[in-house]
């Protein structure tokens, strides 16, 4: 049971958040309206800065055409598939790197400049070798999440106790149970945490992709609507992808609390 003053700090912390959550949709709301009476006394420009009430016909027509579903659960898919292929490669590939240290010493600078090269600068070469297709968008999303896990993962396996492990080597343990009984344990919560990473590498990987090939996606909206100077559209589509951006970062971090709860 909980003491008195542990209730009352628990009930002051709730009310915290909630007046935090509150606070954050009144500035929303804030922003929205004085966007909305801007674009409607002509103080700003709707041609390149639209406006709420501009943006919401424009995706009700999306929706009338049966184009919005369409194009969002494109991108999804996209992200789902990139996001699992980067995660299980990414983990694959830490875990070989660290039982082979000579390995991850060779590849460690050609990881790191393959982490800072800007990936869109490698869109001509994917789209040559995998064509104009879902194939280059994916392997555009992976160059981006796979990097990312790899190193996350390897940096969580090499800050394990090595007291465990001297522990484990002291009962001349191999070293696949060193692996098992010491490292992954002990890095569990990195790895769950770089689903998060991922999931988010993903997506911008995944739009990426979509501004050099798709023809479908909220990414191509986006690029479509630049081309054709709709920029009612382009903001449609922005704000539709950052309302998919956190919904899907929001479902990860759920099944993150659920799996830390398990361990």
């Amino acid at each position: 049971m909980y003491s008195q003053e542990h209730k009352e700090f628990l009930k002051k912390r709730k009310k915290r958040k909630i007046l935090i959550t509150l606070t954050q949709l009144l500035i929303l709301i804030l922003l929205i309206i004085i966007w909305e009476l801007l674009a409607k006394y002509e103080i700003i420009n709707t041609f390149i800065s639209s406006s709420p009430s501009k943006i919401i016909n424009t995706i009700m027509d999306l929706y009338k055409t049966n184009n919005l579903f369409k194009h969002i659960w494109i991108t999804i898919y996209e992200t789902i598939l990139s996001f699992g292929l980067g995660t299980i490669l990414g983990i694959i590939i830490a875990v070989i790197l660290w039982w082979n240290n000579f390995l991850y010493k060779v590849l460690d600078p050609y990881l790191t400049v393959i982490n800072s090269l800007p990936k869109v600068a490698l869109g001509p070469i994917i789209i040559i070798y995998f064509g104009a297709n879902i194939n280059s968008i994916i392997i555009m999303a992976l160059l981006i999440s796979v990097i990312i896990t790899i190193i996350t993962v390897y940096n969580g396996f090499t800050e394990t106790d090595i007291n465990k492990i001297n522990l484990l080597k002291s009962f001349k343990a191999t070293k696949w149970q060193i692996l098992k009984m010491a490292i992954l344990p002990s890095s569990y919560s990195t790895i769950i945490s770089s689903l998060k990473i991922n999931i988010s590498m993903s997506l911008i990987g995944v739009i990426m992709g979509e501004f050099l090939v798709s023809k479908e996606g909220i990414g191509y909206l986006i690029m479509y609507g630049s081309q054709v100077f709709n920029l009612n559209l382009v903001i449609s589509g922005i704000i539709i992808l950052m309302i998919v951006s956190i919904l899907m970062y929001k479902i990860v971090s759920y099944i993150e609390k659920i799996l830390i709860k398990k361990d």
